[in-house]
């Protein structure tokens, strides 16, 4: 069935900063601690406490913002965005809504159908994040208890334009986002953990409409997955709605992993937003700003070109090596040490990776170092191990010390690539699977592999597979 309606997606993203302290208090900032561990008079928002505004906190914000190719504002000031609820007791929340900290970002997504678009963000502002509520039993009775460690936690919200059209466009530019702030270094990034929570606004219009209709605004989505999974179902209840005459009303709805769908949560409100007294302006100098912009590191998309253009990458294998600064970084190590460009990103996003997240050791860690894991490679490129006996050795390269080489030698894996005994291995086959080898030369090419697996298991795995097949297939069709 043709299309006839289009989703309208604007996504707005809190950001949680990797800073040391707080955004307006010298409490260490680790939510995640036991509860109301890290609290003062500020971040309990007693009366008479001023704030104290943290500069690694707009360091950090202002790498987010370069990261986006956003412009950062000369100066930018925080309001009082008032409204009452049991994780803000104060009343309001210092934010950045009228005089934000950068303005006209954009990042360049590859959409669904493979075509290119350019997805632009409206504004990045810091704010200070709210206490966490924790719901528990009390025999029958639910309780709501406040943690205050998140209380005052630095963050940076993004928000994007309505630029966004389907799920998968959505969570791509979502991967794409945390890849460059991971890159810069200022946060996470996890949904999972808490420190990127994604709030999703849809709406849905004619196709070919440019018009902006009543929007629904979905929280509670705790992965990426979760994000276009939401939006795939609030796209299609809004389009229910639109053919049976159902009015959309602007409201918040929470999306229910279990059940898969969205349910109503609580109307749509916009309390008074005022400047805040206690707060100067946040004024930043070009030279402060030409500081920060050498502190950038390169970008994931400049990192992927330079990988295929300098390495002879396919796209997908550099984007894969750019994909996180720790991989990149690594990748280049092993390269330093001779390894095969292509081998090497094949190696580490297939083989060295996996194992590592099987062990619990990525994204931590990245072992072993690159001068051990180069010289695996290279015995594997000159064909002096196969495969599978080195899938063997990297497995104990990351548990040992010794090179590549001495675990080759203690454990007998090198290859067996002499011509004489490869000729007396594939004769040996051929005799004791005479049926066999009769259909392989009656035109049975299946039969090919049934006779190099007796041959590979007969040398113990070390048989080198590429010449032992050229000799079995020269013996076969003289």
């Amino acid at each position: 069935m043709t299309p006839t309606m289009q989703a309208v997606i604007g996504l707005e993203i809190h950001v949680q900063l990797d800073c040391a302290t707080k955004l307006f208090c010298s409490c260490p900032n680790r939510p995640g601690d036991d509860p109301n561990r890290n609290t003062c008079p500020t971040c309990l928002w007693l009366p008479g406490n001023l704030p104290r505004f943290s500069m690694e906190a707009l360091e950090k914000a202002t790498l987010a913002c370069l990261a986006l190719n956003c412009q950062v504002q000369q100066e930018s000031a925080f309001d009082q965005k008032v409204y009452y609820y049991p994780d803000l007791p104060k009343g309001y929340q210092l934010s950045q809504f009228h005089r934000p900290l950068a303005r006209h970002g954009w990042l360049d997504i590859v959409r669904e159908d493979g075509t290119p678009q350019r997805v632009r963000i409206h504004k990045i502002h810091m704010e200070e994040d709210v206490a966490r509520l924790v719901h528990e039993k009390e025999g029958r009775t639910t309780v709501s208890l406040v943690d205050f460690n998140r209380a005052g936690t630095p963050l940076v919200e993004i928000v994007t334009e309505p630029d966004l059209h389907s799920p998968a466009d959505a969570m791509e530019f979502l991967r794409l986002l945390r890849m460059h702030l991971r890159h810069a270094h200022c946060s996470s990034c996890s949904m999972e953990q808490g420190t990127m929570r994604v709030d999703a606004n849809i709406s849905v219009r004619p196709l070919g409409s440019d018009e902006l209709n009543a929007k629904v605004e979905i929280k509670n989505m705790n992965s990426i997955r979760h994000v276009g999974d939401a939006i795939a179902h609030e796209t299609t209840r809004q389009e229910t709605a639109v053919r049976t005459g159902e009015p959309i009303v602007t409201h918040t709805r929470l999306w229910d992993p279990d059940a898969r769908i969205t349910t109503p949560m609580r109307g749509k409100f916009a309390g008074p937003c005022v400047p805040d007294p206690s707060v100067p302006p946040i004024v930043i100098s070009e030279e402060w700003l030409k500081e920060r912009i050498r502190c950038l590191p390169e970008m994931p998309g400049i990192k992927t070109e330079r990988f295929i253009n300098s390495h002879g990458l396919t796209r997908e294998e550099a984007l894969q090596m750019s994909s996180e600064r720790e991989i990149g970084h690594y990748f280049e190590a092993v390269l330093a040490q001779q390894a095969p460009p292509r081998l090497a990103a094949q190696w580490i996003a297939t083989q060295l990776l996996p194992l590592l997240k099987e062990r619990g050791e990525f994204p931590e860690r990245i072992s072993p170092e690159p001068a051990r894991f180069a010289g695996l490679l290279r015995m594997l490129d000159q064909e002096e191990i196969n495969a599978n006996a080195a899938r063997e050795v990297l497995r104990q390269l990351l548990d040992s010390t010794a090179s590549a080489a001495d675990i080759v030698a203690e454990g007998g894996y090198r290859q067996i690539s002499g011509t004489d005994e490869l000729e007396s291995l594939v004769a040996r086959v051929i005799a004791e699977h005479p049926t066999a080898a009769d259909s392989f030369r009656q035109g049975t090419a299946k039969a090919m592999g049934f006779l190099m697996g007796k041959a590979m298991q007969a040398s113990g795995g070390k048989a080198n597979p590429r010449l032992l097949k050229e000799l079995m297939e020269r013996t076969l069709t003289r």
